[in-house]
């Protein structure tokens, strides 16, 4: 019979020794990546759950670098307005303190200084992040607003600031008297009268008759009324007694306003201010008239005109921007006002409205209803107002549509002509919601539907300008100053996603209501000359200097740098908080997947050492093995 030898590699104890062998190769692979396994099978049951894990900590990773571009975003926005701010201040603080000796060129030192800010501030809202501007809205690789000599002095075929600054100066009157007209007096019937008024019903340039008053003895004064609007002057048999006085208030096209007050006086020769008491209530009444002509002309040729420039400013720069008619838009003042084509019957808000509004008539003001009904009270609720037709007035409905258009200059009636007035033209829309509704404002004057709002830039229309009496859309014929796209929410404008399901606004637009009227204030300071020699010169480098000084400072519900550095905050405050949150989330996802797909080199070099020392055991056990033979086992001899 045969004795087979030992097969090492089928034997059971081959086999253990092969598979120390590979555990080993596996073990010494693993300190050298630091991974339990090469290929995701040896990764073991939990690798599922490592590679959702992954996919979570790769869009932690994309949320992280997106957090810091944004943050890097609006640290430089925050950055240029902080600078904006400081400028904008310096300009104010200039305009308010500087002295206003004028120079050759006709402006103030502070004027001049402006214009250097005025380079500056177009730097800033041309601020880029990266390849981003900063100040374009969505439009973020376009710069936000033109440059300085383009928004001051056009192109070739486009006019700037300064041109519709010249031309609305001529439209506020050439004549000296502000588009008013000072009748002279004449006498009939023992009875000397003349008047003081408007030259056009329902324009918006010049001065316009605002109230009057008056303790003239022996004078009868009477106005503002009439379309066009007048105050009339009736002397009698009596003559004023020193000391008595008229006062004419105006109403300035940038929403100020000024007065003329004169007093009556029996010092020869008259001091500056009043009106001497004349021999016969004739002769006083003349010397009224050309008193009044030259306290008018003073403020015509100083106030107006400062006022003049602070509005073609507006019509520049005034973002909000559609009309027929003629709607004054006011997000810092007035501009073109809706103007009704025909007139009232009455002169007053107090006018019934029972001429055209019917029980149940009902118009939309910008989407709001406004409905007509006998049974309802006179007072306002809302969001939808009630107007009673029997007992309601023209200012009650004027009230109600201020409430929704949320203007800060109430709507009026001057002369039997309606002006509405609105903050925003672009949103401004008055339609009747019934067929009577819609004949109902056509007899208070409106004869297109919707009424809409003229839209900036405005530009005086007609020829000779010195007698225009509407503004319209001058967008075809004037340069764009804001070149970046607009959105009704300007944040929006740019977002990101920082977390899943929680996005950040973080958008900017030069066009903002706070942003806008820094650029501007600062733009029509430095755009407005004078004449070095003319005597009023001083006084109106004056009055522009307090218009600009008052401008740029912020107003009570305007909106004002801080809010928008406030919006940013509350972005940055989120992505702090999303940040946090990762980072938690990211220590967890990365233990589990450290736990799953890592070793412990410790613990390996551990393993290996006990593995090798197993086998080195092994192997000589099988060094031992292989050497046995059957004679070692047989008797010698046998």
């Amino acid at each position: 019979m045969s004795i087979n030898s030992i097969g090492f590699n089928n034997s059971l104890f081959g086999q253990a020794v092969q598979n120390l062998n590979s555990q080993l190769t596996n073990l010494s692979t693993q300190l050298a990546t630091g991974e339990k396994s090469t290929t995701y099978s040896g990764m073991g049951l939990n690798e599922g759950f490592a590679i959702a894990a992954r996919s979570q900590l790769s869009n932690i990773s994309a949320f992280t670098t997106t957090i810091t571009n944004v943050n890097t975003s609006i640290g430089a926005a925050n950055t240029a307005l902080q600078s904006l701010s400081n400028i904008s201040t310096a300009v104010k603080n200039d305009a308010a303190s500087t002295p206003q000796d004028l120079n050759s060129t006709g402006q103030t030192v502070g004027q001049q200084n402006a214009l250097s800010q005025l380079s500056s501030v177009v730097g800033i809202l041309n601020t880029q992040a990266g390849d981003r501007f900063l100040f374009s809205g969505s439009a973020i690789d376009t710069p936000a607003v033109a440059d300085v000599n383009t928004i001051l002095n056009g192109t070739g075929t486009k006019a700037g600031l300064k041109q519709l600054i010249a031309e609305r100066a001529q439209a506020d009157g050439t004549t000296g008297l502000g588009r008013l007209v000072i009748s002279s007096p004449t006498t009939s019937g023992g009875t000397t009268s003349f008047s003081v008024a408007e030259d056009a019903a329902g324009s918006p340039f010049g001065l316009k008759l605002s109230t009057v008053t008056s303790n003239l003895t022996g004078a009868t004064v009477t106005g503002p009324a009439g379309s066009p609007a007048a105050v009339s002057f009736s002397f009698g048999a009596t003559n004023p007694n020193p000391g008595d006085q008229v006062t004419l208030n105006f109403n300035l096209p940038d929403g100020t306003t000024s007065s003329v007050t004169l007093t009556a006086s029996n010092t020869t020769p008259a001091p500056a201010n009043t009106f001497a008491i004349g021999s016969t209530p004739a002769q006083t009444a003349a010397n009224l008239n050309s008193a009044l002509n030259t306290a008018i002309g003073t403020v015509a040729n100083t106030d107006l005109v400062a006022a003049s420039a602070v509005a073609a400013g507006n019509d520049f720069f005034d973002p909000s921007s559609s009309a027929t008619g003629s709607v004054a838009t006011n997000q810092q003042t007035p501009a073109a006002p809706i103007t009704s084509a025909t007139k009232l019957s009455g002169t007053a808000p107090s006018d019934s409205l029972t001429a055209g509004f019917q029980n149940g008539d009902s118009i939309s003001v910008n989407g709001t209803a406004i409905t007509f009904s006998t049974s309802s009270p006179t007072s306002l609720t809302g969001p939808t107002y009630n107007i009673n037709p029997t007992t309601g007035t023209v200012g009650n409905l004027l009230s109600a549509i201020d409430s929704i258009t949320g203007t800060t200059t109430p709507s009026s009636i001057d002369g039997g002509a309606i002006t509405l007035n609105t903050p925003n033209a672009a949103s401004f829309s008055i339609s009747g919601t019934t067929a009577n509704a819609t004949s109902a404002l056509s007899s208070l004057g409106f004869s297109s539907s919707p009424i809409t709002a003229p839209q900036p830039p405005l530009r005086v229309s007609g020829s000779p300008l010195s007698s225009a009496t509407s503004l319209v859309n001058g967008s075809a014929s004037t340069v764009a100053w804001y070149t970046g796209n607009s959105s009704a929410d300007p944040r929006a404008s740019s977002n990101a996603r920082i977390d899943s399901g929680i996005t950040v606004n973080y958008g900017a637009q030069a066009n903002e209501q706070a942003i806008r009227q820094q650029l501007e204030g600062i733009a029509v300071y430095a755009a407005v000359s004078f004449s070095p020699t003319a005597a009023n010169s001083p006084k109106q480098a004056a009055a522009l200097s307090l218009r600009i000084s008052n401008n740029l400072t912020s107003q009570p519900g305007q909106q004002t740098i801080a809010d928008i550095q406030t919006d940013y905050a509350a972005a940055q405050t989120q992505m702090q908080a999303a940040s946090a949150r990762q980072s938690q989330t990211q220590t967890v996802l990365q233990n589990l997947v450290d736990s799953t797909e890592t070793v412990s080199t410790d613990q390996v070099a551990s393993e290996i050492l006990q593995l090798q020392t197993t086998l080195s055991a092994s192997y000589q056990t099988t060094s031992i093995l292989a050497g046995l033979s059957l004679t070692k086992f047989l008797a010698p001899g046998g």
